[in-house]
């Protein structure tokens, strides 16, 4: 059984600093993180050097696919037709990456067939995040 899903797309930074126009990021999903998902950004696109991943919930992507969803952090919303943004806040700044809206369908659809919508609580593994949360108190 699959648990993990991970998915390369090209994205295009719209306001960056390195002159990078279009990046490889990778989407992944993991079923024992069942209500996120997390967006890596290689070395070269980033201002510190570094691959930076994003995590965010998998319900503000879905959202975001059809309305502007988020008000925090990490921001999704529909641009023209078939392409979908998101803003990543930062102390630093913000990074916008605009994307094909059909590459991000493709991998929510895939995510759902690890974990259905709505059943995400029953993957979760409380003892064991409790118990790494409580490791250190004692």
């Amino acid at each position: 059984m699959i648990t993990v899903i991970e998915q390369a797309v090209q994205a295009r930074l719209v306001a960056s600093a390195p002159k990078l126009e279009s990046i490889p990021v990778t989407l992944c999903y993991d079923q024992a993180d069942p209500f996120a998902v997390r967006m890596a950004f290689p070395a070269p696109a980033t201002l510190e050097g570094v691959e930076v991943s994003w995590s965010f919930a998998r319900e503000l992507l879905e959202a975001g696919l059809v309305r502007a969803a988020g008000h925090g952090d990490v921001r999704v919303r529909p641009y023209g037709a078939g392409h979908t943004v998101v803003e990543f806040h930062a102390p630093e700044g913000v990074a916008i990456v605009l994307m094909e809206s059909e590459d991000l369908r493709r991998f929510l659809d895939r995510s759902f067939t690890v974990v259905p919508a709505g059943v995400e609580h029953l993957y979760l593994d409380v003892d064991h995040s409790l118990a790494e949360l409580m490791r250190g108190s004692c």
